[in-house]
C-alpha cells in the first residue's frame, strides 16, 4: 500500500521528505535508505554517484549571524499549474544557512526588496551587509551610470541606514542561497501542493510556518556566539527610507515633473519662498507621491494637463513587464477618471458663463459653485 503511495503521490519526491510525509499522513515509518534504496529501484530517484559532478572551490562561513546575509529572487512555477508563475525572494544567514526571509512577489523589483528588507530589520535588526547577485536592483550597469548618480535605489536606502551591499562576480561565489533555491524548488513546491495553495498571497501566509521548520531542519549554529545585527535607530524612518526617491527642480509655478505627470505644490508662505529650490520626490509601493523639502513635507496635488505630451517609451525589462502592464493599466484608469472629471466641471463653468450672459450679469469665468 506503502509504495502505492510513494508511486502516486511523492513520486518527485527525495527520500528524506517522502519519509517525513509517509509517516506524517500515513503512518508508515520506514528509514531513509531503505526508501532510497527502493525509489533507486522504482527509477524514482537517481543516485548521487550517478549524477554528473560539479566542483567549485567553497568559501568558509561567516562566524556570526547577521554579518552577511545573501538575498536572491527565484522565479519558478512555485503553485505548479495551480495559479501563477511569480518569484520568491529569498534571504539566507551565511553563517548558519538559516532562511531570514521569505515573500512571494509578482518579479523582482526595487518595492519587493523594499517590503522584504523592511520586515527583516524589523525582526532581526540591521546586518553588516547583503550579499547579492549584479542585478540592476543592486548595481548601476554600465550604460546606466553616465546619467545615475552611480547608486541604485535599492543601495541608496541601505547607504541611509549604513547597511552595505557588495554584489558576487558569479553565481558559485552566493553558493548558500543558491542551494536553498534548489531545496526550495524541491520542498516548499510540494508543502504548497499538499497545503492546497494556489495563491502567492496565501503561499505569504504560510511560508513563517515552513520557515521554521526549515531552519529546525537545516539551519546550524554560527562559529560565534556574537549577533551583528544592530537595532534600528528612532530617527531611521524606515517607511521614508524604503521610497524611490528623486529629485526634481521646483519651477516658478511651483509645478514639477514626474513620471509622466505634472505635480503642483500647493502655494502658500513655506512653499512660495522654494520656487526654483531642488525638492525630493518620493513614491510608496501604492502609488502615493509625497514632496519633501530638506525632508519636510510639502502639500501637493496631481495637475491635470487638458492637452498631454507625447513621451518617449519607457525601457522595461522582459522579467518585470507583466507587473509594469498592470500598474499601467491602474494609472491610466485613474487618468481617464481625473480627465472627465475636468472636463465636467469645464463644461459647468461654460454653462454657468453662458447663463450670466443671457440674464446680462458680468461674471467672471471661475470655479463651478459647489
Amino acid at each position: 500500500m506503502y509504495k502505492r503511495q510513494l508511486r502516486a503521490r511523492y513520486a518527485d519526491f527525495g527520500p528524506t521528505l517522502a519519509r517525513e510525509k509517509l509517516f506524517e499522513h500515513h503512518g508508515v515509518a520506514v528509514s531513509t535508505e531503505t526508501l532510497r534504496q527502493w525509489m533507486i529501484d522504482a527509477g524514482l530517484w537517481v543516485p548521487r554517484s550517478q549524477r554528473p559532478r560539479r566542483a567549485h572551490q567553497p568559501r568558509p562561513r561567516r562566524s556570526g549571524l547577521g554579518e552577511l546575509v545573501q538575498i536572491d529572487g527565484c522565479d519558478h512555477d512555485w503553485f505548479e499549474d495551480r495559479g501563477p508563475r511569480c518569484t520568491l525572494l529569498v534571504y539566507v544567514d551565511d553563517a548558519t544557512s538559516r532562511l531570514m526571509e521569505l515573500r512571494f512577489a509578482a518579479s523582482e523589483s526595487a518595492f519587493d526588496y523594499f517590503a522584504s528588507t523592511r520586515t527583516y530589520l524589523e525582526r532581526y535588526g540591521k546586518p553588516v551587509a547583503f550579499y547579492s547577485d549584479k542585478s540592476s536592483i543592486f548595481r548601476v550597469t554600465a550604460s546606466e551610470a553616465k546619467k545615475t548618480p552611480g547608486i541604485t535605489q535599492f543601495g541608496r536606502a541601505l547607504s541611509e541606514l549604513n547597511i552595505d551591499i557588495l554584489c558576487a562576480n558569479t553565481p558559485q561565489a552566493k553558493g548558500r542561497v543558491e542551494r536553498a533555491h534548489l531545496t526550495l524548488q524541491d520542498r516548499l513546491v510540494k508543502e504548497l501542493r499538499l497545503q492546497g495553495i494556489s495563491t502567492p498571497e496565501a503561499g505569504n501566509a504560510y511560508l513563517p510556518e515552513f520557515q521554521a521548520d526549515y531552519n529546525a531542519r537545516f539551519g546550524r549554529e554560527p562559529l560565534s556566539p556574537h549577533d551583528a545585527h544592530r537595532p534600528v535607530r528612532e530617527d531611521e524612518d524606515l517607511e521614508r527610507i524604503f521610497t524611490w526617491q528623486e529629485e526634481r527642480k521646483l519651477s516658478k509655478n511651483l509645478t514639477l515633473h514626474y513620471k509622466r505627470e505634472t505635480y503642483l505644490a500647493e502655494p502658500g508662505p513655506e512653499t512660495l519662498l522654494l520656487a526654483g529650490e531642488r525638492c525630493r520626490v518620493h513614491e510608496h509601493e501604492d502609488g502615493r507621491i509625497e514632496l519633501r523639502h530638506q525632508g519636510r513635507l510639502l502639500p501637493c496635488r496631481v495637475f491635470v494637463d487638458p492637452e498631454p505630451r507625447v513621451l518617449q517609451a519607457d525601457i522595461v525589462a522582459n522579467k518585470r513587464l507583466g507587473a509594469v502592464l498592470a500598474q499601467i493599466q491602474k494609472n491610466q484608469q485613474e487618468r481617464d477618471r481625473a480627465r472627465l472629471a475636468s472636463r465636467k466641471l469645464t463644461l459647468r463653468q461654460k454653462e454657468r458663463i453662458r447663463a450670466a450672459q443671457v440674464r446680462g450679469d458680468a461674471v467672471a469665468p471661475g470655479p463651478a459653485a459647489g
